[in-house]
């Protein structure tokens, strides 16, 4: 915008309308007053001042505007028709103005200058505002290098600080500083710390380091002093600025006690494996030994065994036959040694579980509908009365789960009370995990077995005891038995990779109930178990 000010308006209208036509866009002033007042208010590319006018004149508002910061760079053309001397126009110039035209003036001549000194006030003010920009860069510039150097102190400090060795790599790959720590393995600050040969350590970093990634690596590096290698690990991060690598940090940390001790363990564990494979080995021989040895004395301790019995036999029937007291002792010989015959023939049982077996599908109605057929005898001289539910087919060795249900079923049938008609029930269910008391869910991997009955039952708080071996919760007087059968079960159970356990009330019966996978987990592979 361009400002006329004059205190004739007649002078003021041709002005304006020339540079309008023109597109300036004007204003005026027709005192020097009002003119200071807009020029405090508004910026003015051009101002075209008339030299005489009443109160302030040309020259004064020049010098009054050459003192507003705002408006000092305003280039003033001066218009007199009176002050036409020398000494005026020095004046005019001397005051502030950039140029002195005296009236009539010509008014392409007018235009001419002021499209000029236009020209030049927009190109000045894009300069300030060029400079300005580059001010702030300056300083910008000049803030972030000096919070850039208080980082780098406060950066250094804390490597400085810490009990490894720390260092930092420029974005050329240079080592720009390092710790105290760097120079008991390295004499020059420049200069890597001597790695072990092995290590290949600078090829690895190399490699990182264009690829502008974190590395992390053992090293071993090479004491200055004691000229021995200790071992290190060595980590490098870069540090980012604006998604750019700006430099690298380092540090070694020192790991060589922890590495020694690491291999001091490593091999002690290989001796120890080695002795355990060795032992493994060896009680497997003799574990084998074991299930011979079983064999033969089984078989040797039953052969006199039979001798006795058959022999007492015929010394009963053939020559005490008047002597009852004699008869007495002979029976309780006869007794004893034929429990001596059960004993061993349930250790021997109790000792085969030992042996490799395969898992098969087997169907638990038709193996419990054979086994039933062996109890045929006890079963209708006690009125019996035996129930089973659809039991399912599942993943088992057969001889072995037969055992499992042949004990329940024979305890059952024993330990039944006297004058009473016992009640056998076996039922089953389906369950989601091998758990006793989990609700049953026919889409499950279990199955859940209950044998109950009606018989004499037991207090449960034997119930820890009743699955130990020689473990007897009755008279021996009363009820026949050695104490393995329930063992034997647990043990088979187990085989199994199920569950057993029992429930009772003295005098009001008692439940085994079994838990037992519905597929092994491999079926077809040989398992072995040792106790």
């Amino acid at each position: 915008m361009i400002l006329i000010v004059d205190d004739r308006p007649e002078n003021i209208l041709p002005l304006k309308k020339i540079l309008e036509l023109h597109n300036f866009t004007t204003d005026s002033a027709e005192s020097g007053e009002e003119a200071l007042k807009k020029v405090l208010k508004t910026n003015y590319s051009v101002i075209i001042m008339d030299v005489q006018m009443p109160g302030m004149d040309g020259f004064e508002v020049a010098e009054a505007i050459s003192g507003f910061s705002k408006a000092k760079d305003t280039p003033i053309i001066f218009l007199s028709a009176v002050n036409t001397e020398k000494k005026f126009i020095t004046r005019g110039y001397s005051s502030g103005g950039i140029d002195y035209l005296t009236k009539p003036v010509d008014p392409d001549i007018l235009l001419l200058k002021v499209k000029t000194f236009y020209k030049l006030y927009e190109q000045q003010q894009e300069l300030k505002a060029i400079q300005n920009s580059l001010q702030q860069e300056v300083e910008i510039r000049k803030s972030a290098q000096e919070e850039l150097a208080a980082r780098m102190h406060e950066l250094r400090f804390i490597l400085e600080s810490l009990p490894q060795i720390a260092f930092t790599i420029g974005v050329d790959g240079r080592i720009e500083y390092v710790n105290e720590h760097w120079f008991r393995y390295s004499s020059n600050a420049s200069v890597f710390p001597e790695t072990h040969p092995e290590d290949g350590l600078c090829e690895k970093w190399e490699k990182y380091f264009e690829q502008g990634i974190e590395f992390s690596s053992e090293a071993r590096l090479k004491h200055i002093d004691t000229q021995e290698y200790k071992y290190f690990l060595l980590k490098i991060i870069p540090i980012l600025q604006n998604g750019t690598i700006i430099r690298w940090v380092g540090t070694f940390t020192d790991i060589h006690e922890q590495k020694m001790t690491n291999e001091l363990l490593e091999h002690k564990v290989e001796l120890r494996t080695r002795e355990l494979l060795d032992k493994n080995t060896e009680l497997e021989t003799t574990n084998h030994e074991l299930q011979q040895f079983a064999w033969v004395v089984s078989h040797d301790l039953k052969e006199p065994l039979r001798k006795i019995q058959t022999f007492s036999h015929l010394v009963k029937d053939k020559y005490l036959s008047e002597n009852s007291e004699a008869v007495s002792y002979l029976d309780r010989s006869i007794n004893s040694s034929a429990r001596m015959s059960r004993l061993i023939s349930d250790l021997l049982d109790y000792s085969r579980l030992s042996v490799t077996a395969h898992f098969q599908p087997t169907d638990l109605n038709a193996l419990i509908e054979e086994l039933l057929l062996d109890f045929e005898e006890i079963i209708r001289v006690k009125n019996a009365v035996i129930r089973i539910d659809q039991l399912p087919v599942i993943d088992a060795i057969p001889s072995q789960i037969r055992q499992v249900f042949q004990n329940l079923i024979s305890n059952a049938l024993k330990f039944s009370k006297e004058d009473v008609a016992p009640m056998i029930t076996i039922s089953s269910d389906i369950i989601p995990t091998k758990d006793i008391d989990v609700p049953e869910s026919p889409s499950g991997d279990f199955c859940r077995i209950v044998i109950s009955d009606n018989g004499i039952g037991f207090d449960e708080k034997f119930l820890d005891r009743i699955f130990v071996i020689f473990q007897r919760l009755n008279n021996l007087n009363s009820y026949e038995g050695t104490g393995i059968g329930l063992a034997i079960a647990k043990k088979i159970m187990d085989k199994h990779n199920g569950l057993i356990s029992a429930q009772s009330i003295e005098n009001e019966g008692a439940q085994f109930i079994l838990v037992l996978p519905l597929v092994q987990e491999s079926p077809l592979t040989p398992i072995k178990t040792e106790y």
